[in-house]
Parts: structure tokens; C-alpha cells; sequence
């Protein structure tokens, strides 16, 4: 196992060997001792809010390496803390990230992180607080595993036109989002990418280049029919048959009064030669020429913006869920504006940890396996049992007479 200690020290090391330049850590926080003077949790829900933990969890690489817990079902979560000033990301990449472990098996709820501006309210952090950034993995039932990332830009939050996988086991995962200057991007999870792009591209920050030219109509003579209805082809003579036909096997009941009940008519029944309206087969269109391309011109509309990735005011970071299960657990939380520092960031945390991990976790299910086969078990004793002594209750209440003693001929003394 892992010291805690050996751990402190790689990340320090980490942060002064890669910080020797230019790089700025933002933010950093790895939820030890004292961390509650830096994070306030909101009560925006009042009893619908859960309370954070502190905790490793029920499997750990290092049980003194804890993290932010959610501890509540069925609760909605909030808590933030400030940076130490608030900043702005031109001209300088922007990296954020953090890990997370769904060890109970996130069935509904999410994983992200959000970034906000320095002016929001702590105490009444919601679901509909303004944002600037929201980062992380959303999970609910087999339709939603994805990594979200959307962007407010002009007031309005934009989600990526790309679908990211996130990870769904019980294990720590690394989630990083890398914004850079040029308008470009990169997710990465685990320390891999697994998407990036420009933003302009992914995401719907401005009107579109081109257009549909509205002056231009389809030629009166292009023919967009790919199939047509085969002029050869004819409807049989017996097509046309009724829907409905007279039941031949009803009979007229026997007290049925013309004059009272009117003329007796045999109820109608599906035609079983009923084919439906006829129409011919269709073939290719020897015309077809495709659809027609519209003509596409430049958007009047569109303005190019050279900082899309631009924030002016970034000055807290915060936790803003809603969890049907509860139990994931968040650390390890890095803003800065150099790759390398959070990739080695990366590496010295989850990276030291996630095979130490995964063997307790490999040991921790074993663990419950056998515990639970000891109480099925036990329970099947105990049922063995209850039928035993039921059956010898039932023997015992069989004879209720006087009891006889019998001689050794059968005769009774």
C-alpha cells in the first residue's frame, strides 16, 4: 500500500518541477485535513439536500486518502469553493480536472464538476445557477453514460454535438478537459484522449458560414423520385374484395321476434380475402438524378469570434448533483493552465493508486461473495431446521389418546 505520505510528496514534486515556469495551478484540492474551511455546501434544497461525506469508501488503495462522498439517496447535492482570485483564461490553455469513483454503482446521477464566476451565491448553489463550464460524467440507467461538456456562451448553455463514453464501473476514473487559445480542444479520461476538435466545429457557438441560398428554387425538370410506380403493372380482377363479410356460421337465435326485434342479420366479420387498396410495385426511377443540391451561399449573419475558449472571470469551482444511489466520491480536483503539469498530476495520484485500487476492490467483492454465501447458507439451516421440527410437531400431535405399554408378545400390560 501506498503511503500517504510518499503520495504528498510525488504530487508536490509533480507541482514544483512542472510549475517552474509559466504555469499557474488555479486550484487544487485533494480533500485533506481541513478541507471543510475551503468548500461550503448549499441548502438551496432545504431537506431535499444531501450532506457530503469524508471518505476513502469500502475499497481504497490507501484508507487515509479520502475524498468528497455523497452519503444520501435520492438527493440533490451542491457545494463550492472560491479560488483565491478569480481569473481569466486568454491567451493561456485551461485545464480542469478531477477523478471520481462510483463505487456503489451509479445507476441515476451525475459525476461533473462545474466552473463558475466568482459571484456566485455558495449557500444557494442550484441546478439553475449560472455557470461557465460544466465537465464530467452523467450516468442514468442503460440510454445515459456520457461525458458532458457544455459552455455558456451569450447566456445560453451549449452541449457538444459529439456523444463521449464515460466509464461506468466502481473503479476511480481521471476526467480532463483541455481548452486552448486556438479554439481547439481535448477530453481526455484516465489520462487518454478520447475526443477533441475545435469548438466552433463541436459545439453551436455561432451562426453557421454558409447557408441554403433562399433566391434558388429545384429545377421545374430534376426528378428527386428515386422509386416510381411501375406503369406496367395491373390490378388483378379479384383484387377489389369487402372488408367485412356476413359470418356464414351464425345462425338466427331462437327467440328472435322479427316483429320486435326487426329483420335478423348475421354479424360481419373480417374478409379473410380482403387485400386492402391496391398499389402498383414500385421500380427504379430510370429519371432519378439525386436529391437536388441546394446552393449554398455565405451567411450574412455569421461573425467570426477568435475567442470562443475566452472566460474573463472564472472564480470558483463546485459540485452541483442529483444521485438516485448514493456513495460516488470525488478528489483529487486540479485547475490550472499547463497540460503537462495536470497530465503528471494525473499520474502521481490516480496513476499510483489505480492498480493498488482495483486489487482491493478485487479482494473487497470476494469478501462479500463469501459473506453472502455464509448467509444464504446459514438461512437454509435455518429453514432445514423449522421444517424439522414442524414435522416432528405434526408426528407428536398424530396419537392424542392415553398411552399403553405393550409386553413383549404385543399384548398390553
Amino acid at each position: 500500500m501506498l503511503a500517504p505520505l510518499l503520495v504528498t510528496c510525488l504530487v508536490c514534486s509533480v507541482l514544483k518541477l512542472v510549475t517552474g515556469g509559466e504555469s499557474t495551478v488555479h486550484f487544487k484540492e485533494q480533500f485533506q485535513s481541513g478541507w471543510e474551511s475551503r468548500w461550503i455546501e448549499s441548502t438551496y434544497k432545504g431537506s431535499d439536500q444531501g450532506k457530503f461525506g469524508w471518505s476513502a469508501g469500502k475499497f481504497y488503495a490507501d484508507w487515509e486518502d479520502k475524498g468528497l462522498q455523497t452519503t444520501e439517496d435520492s438527493k440533490f447535492y451542491g457545494i463550492s469553493a472560491k479560488f483565491d482570485r478569480p481569473f481569466s483564461n486568454e491567451g493561456r490553455p485551461l485545464v480542469v480536472q478531477f477523478t471520481v469513483k462510483h463505487e456503489q454503482g451509479m445507476d441515476c446521477g451525475g459525476g461533473y464538476v462545474k466552473l463558475y464566476a466568482d459571484g456566485v451565491d455558495q449557500g444557494r448553489l442550484h441546478g439553475d445557477t449560472p455557470y461557465l463550464i460544466m465537465f464530467g460524467p452523467d450516468i442514468c440507467g442503460f440510454g445515459t453514460k456520457k461525458v458532458h461538456v457544455i459552455f455558456n456562451y451569450g447566456g445560453k448553455n451549449l452541449l457538444t454535438k459529439k456523444q463521449i463514453k464515460c466509464k461506468d464501473d466502481e473503479l476511480t476514473h481521471l476526467y480532463t478537459l483541455i481548452i486552448r487559445p486556438d479554439n481547439t480542444y481535448e477530453v481526455k479520461i484516465d489520462n487518454e484522449k478520447v475526443e477533441s476538435g475545435n469548438l466552433e466545429d463541436d459545439w453551436e457557438f455561432l451562426q453557421p458560414k454558409k447557408i441554403k441560398d433562399p433566391t434558388q428554387k429545384k429545377p421545374s425538370d430534376w426528378d428527386d423520385r428515386e422509386k416510381i410506380d411501375d406503369p406496367d403493372d395491373r390490378k388483378p380482377d379479384d383484387w377489389d374484395q369487402p372488408e367485412q363479410i356476413p359470418d356464414g356460421k351464425a345462425t338466427r337465435p331462437q327467440d328472435w321476434d322479427d316483429e320486435t326485434d326487426g329483420e335478423w342479420e348475421p354479424p360481419q366479420i373480417r374478409n379473410p380475402a380482403y387485400k386492402g387498396a391496391w398499389k402498383p410495385k414500385k421500380i427504379k426511377n430510370p429519371d432519378y438524378k439525386g436529391p437536388w443540391p441546394v446552393p449554398m451561399i455565405d451567411n450574412p449573419d455569421y461573425v467570426p469570434d477568435p475567442f470562443l475558449y475566452r472566460f474573463r472571470d472564472i472564480g470558483a469551482i463546485g459540485f452541483d448533483l442529483w444521485q438516485v444511489k448514493s456513495g460516488s466520491i470525488f478528489d483529487n480536483v486540479l485547475v490550472t493552465d499547463d497540460e503537462k503539469l495536470a497530465e503528471e498530476f494525473g499520474l502521481a495520484t490516480w496513476g499510483e493508486m489505480k492498480d493498488i485500487e482495483k486489487a482491493a476492490k478485487d479482494s473487497h467483492d470476494e469478501e462479500q461473495k463469501a459473506k453472502a454465501k455464509a448467509e444464504q447458507e446459514k438461512e437454509e439451516d435455518e429453514d432445514e431446521s423449522d421444517v424439522y421440527e414442524a414435522e416432528e410437531l405434526d408426528e407428536g400431535e398424530a396419537f392424542d389418546g392415553p398411552s399403553v405399554t405393550l409386553g413383549r408378545d404385543g399384548g398390553e400390560l
